[in-house]
């Protein structure tokens, strides 16, 4: 009878709590009311000879450095993009609240005729990325946090252009791999500019099968396929990888037309991963949801940013697929770090050896170690930015928005 009455006392406690409780608005967690006011966009550093940063030899690798102020005085850092899509996403985003960041994301995403494509996507993810850091600085706790609070200790890398040590095999540059605390060395398909298939088949399992023996496990491994290969010999060379067990092989084929791998998969008994090339969610669905793939190397600020990573993240997850994101640069690779350590999904992320180097205009990024990456406790992203190693090649101060910004009456955004 006691424990009966205790319990509805419980009861009634909680009841009179919910009923006194009220959300709390956004600002009531501690941040300010605050407009953008700037936007500052950087070209990173060259190399002796002038040619652009070794991390960005291609558009989808930028590393241009976008800086976004508010009037109030708080700061975001993001990466990636050109300065002609940076110029139309930038103008959207001058005098609007920083802290609303799927309400920019989708104002950027449909604001002018066309939806944004890949390119735009690129730029339209670094400032993504900028508004999330802004948002953890303004509160003090790193982005993890605001994305669900920590799932896991570390995150486990793959070791792309793995040093072979002088005078050894890749046999020993694999065995050295895994010796560091990578979780896998990960090789491409051998072959040059005059690219014979039956040659380059051969080598590649010759070289695969030494790589396997020094990784010592399986698993241990993994191939890129670069798309070098039409569809039947990609389907020769994987089923002769299958039993050295990689832990995935990589863009089989060319991606232009995803619906090849609906012919492809039931052939293949490997792992897939598919997707360094992709933009917004809208490009990947087919193959999780048809589940296609095992894994997507869906990428940050490739998709769109933060905001869009973690939707294909919840997306993947509901079809048991894992995560393997591209490295694109060190800004980008730190906020996957952030996006990774806020969900339980398989991952597994990229670390190329020049970006075990040092950046000189980034005193702090991610926290890389014993072949593996770190979440910390730091604001934001955990960057700190010197703009004096940088080139200033575009400054936005003024709003523009070329067509009409609709909205319902509950005053979410719809298209014009």
């Amino acid at each position: 009878m006691t424990v009966n009455r205790r319990a509805a006392m419980g009861g009634l406690l909680a009841s009179a709590a919910a009923s006194a409780w009220t959300p709390p608005s956004a600002y009531a967690l501690g941040l300010p009311k605050d407009k953008i006011k700037r936007i500052r966009y950087y070209k990173t550093p060259t190399d002796a000879a002038g040619r652009p940063n070794v991390h960005q030899p291609t558009f989808n690798q930028s590393t241009n450095i976008v800086v976004i102020e508010t009037a109030g005085g708080l700061t975001g850092i993001g990466e990636g993009g050109d300065p002609s899509t940076m110029e139309q996403c930038a103008g959207m985003l001058i005098g609007e609240d920083p802290f609303r960041a799927e309400h920019l994301w989708q104002t950027m995403y449909r604001g002018y005729f066309y939806p944004a494509g890949r390119e735009k996507t690129h730029s339209l993810g670094a400032l993504d990325v900028a508004l999330w850091d802004m948002k953890g600085k303004a509160l003090g706790v790193p982005v993890w946090q605001l994305l669900g609070g920590k799932s896991r200790d570390y995150v486990e890398c793959y070791a792309t252009s793995y040093p072979t040590p002088p005078g050894g095999t890749l046999e020993d540059a694999a065995r050295a791999c895994i010796a560091e605390g990578f979780r896998a060395y990960r090789t491409g398909t051998a072959g040059g500019r005059v690219f014979d298939r039956f040659d380059a088949v051969r080598q590649t399992i010759e070289d695969c099968t030494l790589i396997r023996k020094g990784a010592g496990k399986d698993g241990a491994w993994a191939i890129d396929f670069h798309g070098t290969l039409d569809p039947e010999d990609a389907v020769t060379l994987a089923t002769a990888l299958e039993p050295l067990r990689p832990y995935f092989c990589e863009d089989l084929v060319r991606g232009e037309n995803i619906e090849v791998y609906r012919s492809l998969r039931p052939r293949l008994r490997v792992p897939i991963a598919v997707g360094e090339i992709y933009g917004a969610k809208w490009d990947v669905n087919m193959l999780l949801e048809n589940q296609l793939i095992d894994f997507a190397r869906c990428t940050v600020p490739n998709v769109g940013g933060i905001t869009e990573y973690m939707k294909i993240c919840a997306i993947a997850e509901t079809h048991y697929c894992g995560m393997i994101p591209h490295f694109t640069g060190p800004i980008g690779e730190t906020a996957l770090v952030h996006c990774l350590t806020a969900t339980s999904i398989v991952a597994l992320m990229e670390m190329t050896s020049a970006g075990r180097k040092p950046w000189p205009y980034l005193p702090q990024a991610y926290d890389f170690h014993d072949g593996k990456l770190w979440p910390n406790e730091r604001p934001g992203l955990g960057i700190t930015l010197d703009t004096s190693k940088l080139q200033l090649i575009g400054d936005w101060n003024e709003h523009y928005a070329p067509i009409p910004i609709n909205k319902r009456p509950d005053g979410s955004y719809t298209n014009w």
